[in-house]
């Protein structure tokens, strides 16, 4: 009877060892690490990144483009995904807390992933022309209240359009939204004139607003951007406008825990080094490192921040 309880004991001993053996052995092959839009500064940053996880890994990251819906395709397909930590998918939050509340069944919400880290942030924000009279954003809540305004964001429901429908809320004054399919052409017209001025990805207007040509009122996020430090956010301006737009990587859930330490490790050095300091410089989107269990807490809040405001906004599932 000793002998055969010692035995049961040894043997139950033995399970978490073995059930822990795969994830102390990870990883044993290349990463893919799923790009879920058209290639662009995203697969710039993940390039840089991949050195430093090659060297704290010992395994590279494989880029795969799944694009389409928004990033909802990506990122399906890492959620159907095997959960061991060989498939990540890097996406900004929109595929994961908005998408999910405007087309039915995308596999995209929040509880089908774990947080692996955040990357950086695209710093949300508004423009107008050069020789605008408006310079700050109290000034344009006035020239909205005077006369009909319109401007453009690069989609229906887009994060940037969502930043002014805050400003809206925060301040009763209406704007007319005029949606585009991307940055380039809502910038263009409001550089021609056709419309007062554009909600947009800091970044993408950058080179106009540094060329003269556009000038930036403010940003949304919850500090400056650093390449235009003498512009105040919506908050320093006596607005409560926050809309963050925070980029991370993402794994299946259910990948087990040691794993995601590895690669939570992996990425807060690779964010830390020159050469990816250097890519988020040049691309104009701040390096916003973020642990794996802020980020995962940051998906439910949004998650349902967003399903509020769309609720409020008329979108219905489609």
């Amino acid at each position: 009877m000793r002998r055969a309880l010692l035995a049961a004991l040894a043997l139950l001993g033995a399970v978490p060892a073995f059930a822990q053996a795969p994830a102390t052995r990870y990883p044993e092959r290349p990463v893919v690490m799923v790009m879920p839009y058209t290639p662009g500064a995203a697969d710039v940053l993940i390039r840089a990144m991949s050195e430093n996880f090659q060297k704290t890994l010992g395994q590279p990251l494989v880029l795969i483009t799944r694009d389409g819906a928004s990033g909802v395709v990506g990122m399906r397909s890492v959620a159907a995904a095997a959960p061991d930590g060989y498939t990540l998918g890097h996406t900004p939050m929109t595929a994961i807390v908005v998408q999910p509340h405007m087309v039915r069944a995308t596999g995209t919400e929040p509880q089908n992933f774990e947080a692996v880290c955040g990357t950086n942030e695209n710093v949300l924000g508004i423009v107008v022309r050069a020789d605008s009279p408006v310079h700050t954003l109290p000034e344009l809540v006035a020239e909205g209240r005077r006369r009909p305004m319109s401007y453009g964001s690069p989609g229906p429901n887009s994060l940037p359009q969502l930043g002014v429908w805050r400003v809206q809320r925060a301040t009763g004054v209406e704007f007319n939204h005029v949606p585009y399919r991307g940055e380039a052409p809502h910038l263009n017209d409001t550089l021609g004139g056709r419309l007062d001025f554009s909600a947009a990805v800091v970044s993408s207007a950058a080179e106009m607003v540094q060329a003269g040509k556009m000038r930036l009122i403010t940003v949304f996020s919850n500090r400056r951007h650093p390449d235009f430090p003498d512009v105040p956010t919506a908050r320093e301006q006596g607005i409560d406008a926050l809309q963050l737009s925070q980029v991370g990587i993402y794994a299946p859930r259910g990948t087990p825990a040691p794993v995601l330490d590895r690669l939570e490790e992996a990425c807060r050095t690779a964010l830390e080094t020159p050469a990816v300091r250097q890519v988020l410089d040049t691309t104009r989107s701040p390096a916003a490192f973020m642990p794996r269990a802020a980020l995962n807490a940051m998906l439910r809040d949004e998650y349902t921040t967003y399903g509020r405001i769309l609720k409020e906004l008329g979108v219905q599932p489609e």
